[in-house]
């Protein structure tokens, strides 16, 4: 169950593991990494200060759009949340500021994103899982070419990804988005990129290529440093892997117990 703790700004857990960290008073603070590297990609997808319209799939306490309206004010975000309690619960104790331009839609991230305006997003942002997996849903070609369709040309389609040796589950998803966009990055720590342990990853796709020189100065000078894999990085770390139908897709593997829990 979702659960909210104020002991240091807001800290949103879900069955013990945390979910999202919001700091009401600073918006651009941003606790937790992969988070801090979701925003590297909104902070480079255009320049400094211009609005964009955004999709999130997934809203949590709606971190990253708080983190985007006080950043790119006047952008359109879409955010798309399954689970309504939790919507309730981060309306009630966490309220956003009047004309955020953040509109949370409580729906399926699936069926919402068929429904979606073709080339109506600048960044499409996909950070759902189901309890502490991502589910097959999300994980297939089929996807992927929705994904694609609502992102315009040119734009960024990011996801959050968790996996482990032997990146069965991530390899398969370079394969997967690789059949559908022509330009793939990965961030991630090199701890988590060399198999020492299970972590998260961030997914980047577009159909223009990739300027991924500042992000990666970005992400290697954060505190945790993550490394950004580009060009023909991202087919290397996938070889062998076959992109994955919605008849096949499973769902992001199980974290170790641990992996994500807090204290």
């Amino acid at each position: 169950m979702p659960d909210v703790d104020r002991d240091r700004a807001w800290l949103l857990t879900v069955d013990g593991a945390p979910q999202s960290y919001v700091d009401l008073d600073a918006p651009e603070h941003l606790e937790f990494e992969y988070v801090r590297r979701l925003a590297h990609v909104l902070d480079l997808a255009a320049e400094p200060g211009r609005a964009l319209d955004l999709v999130h799939l997934g809203g949590g306490a709606l971190t990253l759009p708080r983190y985007a309206a006080a950043t790119r004010p006047g952008s359109r975000q879409e955010v798309v949340e399954f689970d309504a309690g939790l919507v309730e619960l981060v309306a009630g104790h966490l309220p956003l500021p009047p004309d955020s331009g953040i509109t949370v839609h409580t729906a399926d991230a699936r069926a919402w994103l068929e429904a979606a305006p073709p080339a109506s997003a600048d960044v499409l942002v996909a950070d759902v899982f189901g309890g502490s997996r991502v589910p097959a849903q999300l994980t297939s070609v089929e996807y992927a070419r929705q994904a694609a369709r609502v992102v315009r040309p040119g734009g960024l389609y990011a996801a959050n990804l968790a996996d482990g040796a032997p990146f069965g589950f991530l390899r398969a998803q370079l394969a997967t988005f690789g059949e559908v966009f022509a330009e793939l990055a990965l961030i991630a720590e090199p701890s988590v990129l060399r198999g020492r342990r299970f972590g998260n990853a961030v997914l980047l796709a577009s159909d223009a290529p990739l300027d991924v020189a500042a992000l990666a100065r970005r992400c290697a000078g954060d505190a945790f440093p993550a490394r950004v894999e580009s060009g023909p990085a991202p087919a290397r770390f996938a070889r062998g892997a076959r992109p994955v139908a919605d008849a096949d897709a499973v769902a992001s593997p199980q974290p170790p117990e641990g992996a994500f829990s807090i204290g």
